[in-house]
């Protein structure tokens, strides 16, 4: 009788894609002789380069004496909505919007997006003007349009939030909609810049055809409440239309500064919490690679590996130091959101091949540490203290998007650089005292930080480590509160906060499951 067995096996680099050695391995593992195994599938794989001999760690799944069960792809599959489908309204289009609305159509509820940037194709030719001439469109950049920030940031999906729900799905939605069916096995599965907006445009047919709606173009300028406050009815746009729904999730992202100026001005409870700041860290990919896999600088990179990544963490004085969004063979783009900020932040294709390996380097910042901005600010002091910091990137890197830059070693011993590196920041490097800018309780956090991170990386703060400013959207800087029972807004009822802007997500995978649970939440408030 079959059997399917589920077996860990660990094979050498130079032979771990060799099928024999794959099946020679599970026979000694499961104590068979070899005809007796009919089928390997993939479902893990992950490396280990630990030591100097670099392992490829393999879960195979295994068909003993009969073949697996027949592999089906993921697809879409949306039944479609009735004509009495009642609406939800969802404002955003990154990827808690969209897997909300994914879900709604799900449950019978008919999403309604609204998207103040726009559709992924047209989005595309507004990041344009940011590399070549240095002006921001504020509406449509590598912040805001359709798929949110990440879209032309990597597409990392590897997440650490596996008990917030079904990890598994998110990814297999995403392959049904185009992404590599490979990310459903990779232990740090991506998708990339180049292929992600493909994948998030096939999204949006899936809601289209199903009968939800996605309107681009429309920024919400204000919310409508019942005559008590105690009830969220709906959403103004900026061209004058009102849409009314059943129940309104926030999924704006981390940088739609002006709702939470809006939810302000309307004395709609906030949070401040804690956030991050720094810069983005680049160094050649060849010295990464080396130092990664243990062997010499001048060995060509084997193409079974990946361009190496990395992660580094610390606590400096009761604050963590730590790298955020890394991004191997990668490319450091302009972020900003408002033509008299500089933002940094980082992107990889597909292939990952560019010759250069970034990453962010923050530092957390706490509410308290904001208290210099708290007189004029208030409740959005965490967002003034971010704003001071891009304005005085734009006035150090002399405009038009070129950002201020130094040598980590020019930044550890506390003086300008007379040269920079290489970069691949398109829209060009000033040399600046970033030092000198960034606040003190963060800039000596991050020497002792860096430092540290030297001795852990032999090359790591060598003579080609680069430090560009600045990193300033790693997260919001409030949390806009919900009840634990209904996600409800904790005074205004069928108003349910979402993702990583209402600070409940930090990342793609992170954003679409919470995404996912809002709308459930949606459908058992509506009533």
């Amino acid at each position: 009788m079959a059997s399917y067995e589920l077996v860990d096996i660990i094979l050498p680099l130079e032979v771990s894609e060799d099928e024999e050695a794959r099946k020679k391995a599970v026979c000694k593992k499961l104590r068979i002789k070899p005809e007796r195994v009919h089928e390997l599938r993939m479902q893990k794989h992950s490396i280990d380069a630990r030591k100097a001999q670099i392992k490829i760690q393999l879960r195979m799944e295994v068909g003993v004496d009969g073949p697996l069960p027949v592999y089906e792809k993921p697809s879409p599959s949306y039944a479609k909505l009735g004509s009495t489908a009642e609406p939800v309204i969802i404002v955003g289009c990154g990827p808690a919007g969209i897997f909300a609305a994914l879900r709604c159509i799900e449950l019978g509820v008919k999403p309604i997006i609204v998207e103040r940037g726009k559709d992924a194709s047209a989005r595309r030719f507004d990041l344009g003007p940011i590399m070549r001439e240095g002006r921001v469109i504020e509406d449509s950049n590598y912040c805001f349009g359709e798929g949110g920030a990440g879209t032309y940031s990597d597409g990392k999906l590897y997440t650490r939030a596996t008990k917030r729900g079904p990890v598994r799905d998110v990814y297999e939605t995403l392959v049904a909609h185009g992404a590599p069916e490979k990310i459903l096995t990779d232990a740090h599965p991506h998708v990339g810049s180049n292929l992600l907006p493909n994948v998030v445009k096939a999204m949006r047919q899936s809601i289209l055809e199903a009968g939800g709606e996605v309107h681009f173009e429309s920024k919400v300028v204000d919310f409508l409440l019942s005559a008590d406050r105690q009830k969220m009815t709906g959403v103004v746009l900026a061209d004058g239309r009102e849409l009314l729904g059943s129940a309104v999730v926030l999924a704006t992202g981390h940088s739609a500064r002006d709702i939470y100026k809006l939810l302000a001005e309307k004395k709609i409870l906030m949070e401040q919490k804690p956030f991050a700041v720094g810069m983005r860290i680049e160094h050649p990919q060849p010295l990464i690679d080396s130092i990664q896999y243990s062997y010499d600088r001048d060995t060509e990179r084997p193409r079974i590996l990946p361009a190496a990544r990395y992660r580094l963490a610390t606590k400096i004085d009761g604050r963590g130091v730590h790298s955020f969004c890394m991004c191997p063979g990668g490319f450091i783009v302009p972020a900003a959101t408002e033509n008299d900020e500089v933002v940094v932040n980082g992107m990889s294709l597909a292939r990952r091949d560019s010759p250069f390996a970034n990453s962010g380097m923050v530092v957390t910042v706490e509410p308290e540490d904001t208290r210099k901005f708290q007189q004029e600010h208030r409740i959005l002091s965490g967002i003034a203290y971010q704003k001071d910091l891009e304005i005085k990137a734009s006035l150090a890197g002399g405009g038009k998007q070129k950002a201020p830059a130094q040598r980590v070693k020019d930044f550890i011993a506390g003086k300008e650089s007379s040269t920079i590196p290489k970069s691949s920041y398109f829209a060009g490097l000033t040399s600046a005292r970033l030092d000198e800018i960034l606040p003190r309780d963060v800039s000596y956090r991050m020497t002792l930080g860096l430092k540290k991170f030297g001795r852990q990386m032999n090359g790591y703060v060598g003579e080609e480590a680069n430090l560009l400013g600045f990193e300033t959207r790693t997260s919001s800087p409030l949390r806009i509160p919900r009840r634990d029972d209904t996600l409800e807004h904790p005074e205004i009822a069928h108003f349910i906060p979402c993702g990583e802007g209402a600070g409940y997500a930090g990342g793609i995978v992170s954003a679409a499951l919470d995404g996912i649970k809002c709308a459930e939440a949606a459908v058992r408030v509506r009533n």
